[in-house]
């Protein structure tokens, strides 16, 4: 699968669940936004979304600022 434009085998993770992905690139879960293959993911979906190699993600981060 590709995560902001890189490869990432799914096989690096512990699950091919977003909480495992998210825990792997160190990112906290509450910060964040996906968009999975051109489509937000909506969060109370991310336990449930089974990732697959030929996905395309992009987590987007919240950033704070005026």
């Amino acid at each position: 699968m590709k995560v902001n434009g890189k490869k990432l085998p799914l096989s690096e993770l512990k699950s091919s669940q977003i909480p495992d992905l998210l825990e792997y690139l160190k990112i906290r879960p509450e910060m964040v936004a996906i968009q999975r293959n051109g489509s937000i993911l909506k969060r109370e979906f991310w336990d449930q979304t089974e990732l697959l190699e030929e996905d395309q993600l992009e987590i987007l981060r919240f950033v704070g600022g005026g």
